[in-house]
């Protein structure tokens, strides 16, 4: 496997912090790279968008509630990750200011996902058509 330099550097962080013990830090480690891509321009992203959409079939029937659930995984994920930056200050290492951002605005965060929890009853995501499996292993359906 080729790998660059900057590849390598980008995946020291989470290595380390998965040897420190940290459970998000670890899932993080293993689940996913880091994005480090160039962004699409609008060409480009309007094309992504045609072939993921070709991708997509669906199957009869309607999608398994997953909504209620994914909220909860990733409010877990994004108040663990404030949780590693705030640890970060308090030892006076440096964050990104992507990191920055997220600290000052994770209000809003949270006050979306409150409104989300009010507002999409159980169930609500049933009512969505559902995707064929074979979409969802080729990575395009959320």
């Amino acid at each position: 496997m080729k790998k660059n330099t900057r590849t390598m550097l980008g995946s020291l962080p989470h290595l380390r912090a998965s040897f420190r013990g940290t459970d998000l830090a670890q899932k993080c480690a293993v689940s996913e790279p880091p994005l480090r891509s160039e962004l699409f321009s609008s060409d480009q992203m309007e094309q992504h968008g045609k072939t993921l959409a070709g991708l997509h079939t669906l199957s009869p029937g309607h999608a398994s509630e997953q909504l209620l659930a994914r909220l909860e995984e990733n409010e877990g994920v994004l108040t663990g990750t404030r949780s590693l930056l705030m640890e970060a200050i308090t030892t006076d290492r440096r964050i990104t200011p992507a990191g920055d951002w997220l600290l000052d605005n994770f209000y809003l965060i949270e006050e979306q996902i409150r409104t989300a929890r009010r507002h999409l009853p159980k169930g609500y995501s049933g009512s969505f058509p559902a995707c064929r499996k074979a979409c969802r292993r080729a990575s395009a359906c959320v």
